[in-house]
């Protein structure tokens, strides 16, 4: 069993298809949901499955960024999972678990990440673009804003899109494909690094 600690900024829609996706019911546990907020639609998807949630900041009741690795730690971790969380994880943390922490991006990396690419900003530039197709990368996490080497990508036509929320919401689909389509693979030990490439083994 895949013990896990999901990350998360927001709704937290990418967590419930998690929890909820039937293949990751006997592969995987999420332990913890931690946020950089003290409230938000996340945390009330993992209180309503029972998971534990911590805070990550500054302040009472906070786990301060420089004590995160210490509180992660005890969890017993195989994968750390960002889904929606907006704040750098810290270098140690990163160093700790290298190639055991993911993210996922709603657009096609490289192109459209980087600091302040996240949510609406990353749909909005792909819509001026005049890209024709967006879609959703998990990567590894480095100490670089979506620099980690790709896992894997899904792609979703929008030549016909009018404006950037409707590029939001065929990217979100996608991103509730992949994520627990990538977390199989890890509790499956299917993920391999060969070279300077992420292959997922069939």
């Amino acid at each position: 069993m895949l013990r896990i600690a999901v990350f998360v900024s927001g709704r937290g829609s990418n967590l419930k298809a998690i929890l909820v996706h039937p293949e990751l019911t006997n592969l995987i546990k999420v332990v913890a949901v931690f946020s950089d907020k003290t409230e938000c639609g996340a945390f009330e998807i993992a209180k309503s499955f029972g998971i534990e949630t911590k805070v990550v900041g500054k302040g009472e009741n906070k786990i301060a960024p420089v004590d995160l690795l210490d509180v992660l730690k005890n969890y017993n971790l195989d994968l750390i999972v960002l889904a929606g969380y907006l704040k750098l994880i810290p270098t140690d943390v990163v160093e700790y678990f290298e190639n055991r922490i993911i993210n996922i991006h709603p657009a096609l990396l490289p192109s459209f990440g980087g600091k302040g690419m996240y949510g609406m900003n990353v749909h909005n530039a792909v819509f001026h673009s005049s890209a024709k197709v967006s879609g959703a990368t998990v990567h590894f996490v480095n100490t670089e804003y979506d620099r980690g080497k790709i896992i894997a990508q899904k792609c979703v036509d929008i030549s016909d899109v009018k404006s950037a929320e409707e590029i939001a919401e065929r990217v979100l689909k996608i991103e509730h494909q992949l994520l627990p389509e990538v977390i199989k693979a890890f509790a499956q030990d299917k993920i391999k690094i060969e070279g300077n490439r992420v292959v997922i083994k069939s």
